[in-house]
């Protein structure tokens, strides 16, 4: 099958990955509401199509934070996702650097960040968790900054991991020792390509950020034992006055749900928000992000940038959320499929797609430039 669609990708990834990994990208946590309400309530926005307007001269172009960017797309943080092609995250980086898009690393990426680093020019944000060992955390972002990172992403929804029933359905989680590591191998084995790919030729087999602190406990089935015990549930508003004393460039919060929320933020000084339920993997029933945006929009005002993400597969639901309220999408799954499925070609055909759709999206909308996108354009 040649992929046309984030959604072609997902099944080519489905196909390649061996099970505990195409579940871990594509699950959610509990019976999965919120991850089907995140593609639901987007796919159901209503835009506007307007006709006999001059539109030969669209411009997908846009700037955040600095950045002079192709679209307003990121690729998201996506833990492991080096796991699904090999040495995934550089190449994913490389492919975003060539399409003019930034390239967000998880702290708990497989390539550490001197290994993404280094493959390219263009400066990648990073993505931080709260840590318990706060010096681990002084650490990760002194190197972040020393290697030319230009944003930071901080997640403040997962004190605590959600409970992911695929991960242990699939042998990911719940499964340590010789025992689980055998259950993988063996769904390695039946995935050749991937197993020759990644799991010869890919090596080390590890979180790249976070093996200092972890030693000689680095493998997968270390994943989740390692986050549940450090992950600190104890994050207030207090620790942004932390990472401010660390970081002094462009400073994003991801996982504001509540308008309230997003208020507080913008007490705090942050660069900005991105409206994000985790892409349905941390407290299921919570609303999607389609439709926590315009009133978290309207709370925030020009206050601060608004960034979202969740559900988005294609470059008309990019339009969706920019008439929502968002400034810039982070791209989560479409991007994490593509890479599973065909590596950096993969990733870097899947925003060619993206891009495309979205200038189809405004020119059938009758917009020519991305800052035209907002509130008009959907049907009320």
């Amino acid at each position: 099958m040649r992929a046309a669609s984030a959604i072609d990708y997902r099944e080519l990834a489905r196909r390649r990955l061996p099970p505990f990994l195409f579940e871990y990208i594509d699950g959610g946590s509990y019976a999965e509401v919120t991850l089907q309400r995140n593609v639901d309530d987007l796919r159901a926005i209503a835009l506007r199509q307007r006709v006999l307007r001059d539109v030969s001269t669209i411009d997908t172009s846009c700037t955040l934070f600095g950045q002079q960017l192709s679209m307003p797309v990121i690729l998201g943080p996506i833990g492991l996702a080096g796991m699904n092609a090999r040495r995934g995250e550089t190449q994913a980086a490389r492919a975003a650097e060539a399409a003019g898009v930034p390239f967000t690393l998880s702290t708990v990426s497989a390539c550490p960040l001197s290994e993404v680093c280094s493959a390219i020019t263009r400066p990648i944000w990073f993505q931080l968790y709260i840590i318990r060992d706060r010096a681990f955390m002084r650490d990760l972002m002194a190197q972040a900054r020393e290697l030319g990172c230009s944003t930071l992403v901080f997640t403040v929804d997962m004190p605590v991991p959600g409970s992911r029933y695929r991960d242990y359905h699939s042998g990911l989680a719940g499964a340590p020792g010789l025992r689980g590591s055998l259950r993988r191998v063996l769904q390695a084995m039946t995935h050749p390509r991937w197993a020759w790919d990644v799991g010869v030729r890919g090596r080390p087999h590890h979180l790249g950020n976070v093996a200092p602190v972890l030693g000689s406990d680095t493998g997968l089935e270390d994943f989740f034992a390692w986050m549940r015990s450090n992950f600190d549930p104890a994050i207030s508003w207090r620790e942004i006055d932390f990472i401010r004393s660390e970081w002094n460039g462009p400073l994003l919060l991801k996982g504001i749900l509540d308008a309230d929320d997003a208020r507080e933020a913008v007490r705090t000084g942050v660069d900005g928000i991105i409206v994000s339920n985790h892409g349905g993997r941390q407290l299921d029933g919570v609303p999607s992000t389609a439709t926590a945006l315009p009133p978290i929009a309207d709370a925030v005002g020009n206050d601060t940038t608004v960034l979202a993400d969740g559900g988005v597969r294609s470059g008309l639901d990019v339009v969706r959320m920019l008439a929502l309220g968002a400034r810039g999408v982070l791209l989560g799954r479409a991007w994490a499929y593509a890479l599973g499925a065909a590596g950096e070609r993969g990733v870097a055909h899947l925003l060619q797609l993206v891009q495309a759709e979205l200038r189809v999206a405004m020119a059938l909308t009758g917009t020519n430039r991305v800052s035209e996108i907002g509130e008009d354009n959907l049907v009320r």
